[in-house]
């Protein structure tokens, strides 16, 4: 899993599979973009995710409620078909903001164009890149 702080957020990318095994790692390089403070809201980009499992999808929700808990917003981008099938039969899809891409996620938020305070849609270059 990479992390990288972006100018309107951060973003953890997500291979593979979330599941059992890997969810461990989600956590571990979330707990300290939770122990930050600000606002800024966590992007997950699930484009490079090939399965998410019952404990995947109870890691994404223990993420969005502890940034919930600190007035931030989780969304998701790029989320593959098979993935989006499950959030929808589980009624996730109604709970997560989910967004086509990065840039998006970034720009929007879940209270429409601009809510984060971003102008226009282009994407700012990366503060910084670390990996988990």
């Amino acid at each position: 899993m990479d992390v990288r702080t972006h100018a309107r957020g951060v973003v953890f990318t997500l291979r593979g599979e979330l599941d059992f095994d890997s969810v461990v790692q989600l956590h571990e390089a979330t707990a300290e973009e939770l122990g930050r403070a600000g606002k800024s809201p966590v992007v997950a980009d699930c484009a490079g995710l090939a399965f998410c499992d019952s404990s995947g999808i109870g890691g994404l929700l223990r993420l969005y409620q502890r940034l919930s808990a600190q007035d931030r917003a989780l969304r998701l981008a790029a989320v593959p078909a098979s993935v989006a099938r499950l959030f929808a039969l589980t009624g996730l899809d109604q709970l997560f903001s989910v967004h086509p891409d990065v840039d998006h996620a970034l720009g929007a938020g879940t209270d429409g164009p601009g809510a984060d305070g971003v102008a226009d849609g282009r994407e700012a270059p990366l503060d910084e890149g670390r990996s988990a």
